[in-house]
């Protein structure tokens, strides 16, 4: 029996700081860092794994799923929301470790391969590289991946980053079968001399993004790479619902409004 995670990142929620592994709802679990979310989608056909975290945390991302009582080398996937040091540094270690397969949009592949951001991201210059992450296979908007009988579909959502990527699929419990969507973030967030409202051609497909995501039909349960934007931590607990169906339009709408704000 594990701590319940929102006791044990309450005042923490730094990217490397150590969680507890903790239960999402049906083969999803939570194996990230108090700041960050990694998820472990499981299958008897071997599991994904979205998301490394930082490069510290990805010892701490395998112990957990030790810990849940699964083995780390039977991860065929690695999965990628988008090429920021925060949650793709942890990739090429857990590579090694797992063996698994780094599936990536070819618009993510340069940085993640380089361990940098790409030139034309919002944040590029404000951290220093870290160490990448081999791409093994490209996936595109719509495109699908499978293990036994789970599939998880790949949806392009270019802005925070150039290559963000959020993933859908459908997990069951008890004989309900939900709908779940890993969005990526979608906040204007970039290096303290970029300035959004002299790169229109990078705002455009940050709007498309987030009316793609406000869009989503069938987003029972929501998770974004911080848990803080969709109040993860709480809706495990059981402080708020777990299952909101709005989710994903209030997620967009919050993230429009922070648009027009930095604009």
């Amino acid at each position: 029996k594990f701590e319940p995670i929102a006791k044990a990142c309450d005042g923490r929620d730094g990217w490397g700081d150590p969680a507890p592994p903790a239960h999402v709802y049906g083969n999803v679990y939570m194996v990230g860092t108090c700041g960050i979310v990694s998820l472990l989608i499981t299958t008897p056909k071997g599991h994904f794994l979205i998301d490394g975290a930082i490069p510290e945390a990805a010892m701490e991302i395998a112990q957990n799923i030790r810990d849940l009582g699964f083995d780390p080398k039977d991860v065929r996937y690695l999965l990628n929301t988008h090429e920021h040091f925060d949650h793709s540094g942890g990739l090429a270690g857990l590579k090694r470790i797992t063996g698994a397969k780094m599936v990536a949009r070819a618009e993510a592949k340069d940085a993640l391969e380089n361990g940098d951001t790409h030139p034309t991201d919002p944040q590029k210059g404000l951290f220093d590289p870290v160490e990448g992450v081999k791409v093994d296979q490209s996936i595109a908007d719509g495109d699908t991946l499978t293990l036994g009988k789970q599939t998880l579909t790949a949806i392009a959502t270019p802005g925070h980053s150039p290559g963000g990527t959020s993933w859908r699929w459908q997990s069951c419990e008890k004989g309900k079968c939900v709908n779940i969507v890993y969005a990526d973030s979608l906040s204007a967030v970039s290096a303290d001399a970029y300035k959004f409202s002299e790169h229109p051609e990078y705002v455009a497909p940050l709007r498309t993004t987030i009316s793609k995501v406000g869009a989503l039909g069938d987003c029972d349960i929501l998770i974004t790479p911080h848990p803080s934007a969709s109040n993860f931590f709480d809706r495990l607990a059981g402080k708020a619902a777990l299952v909101d169906a709005p989710a994903c339009s209030q997620y967009a709408a919050g993230a429009l409004t922070r648009l027009e704000n930095r604009l």
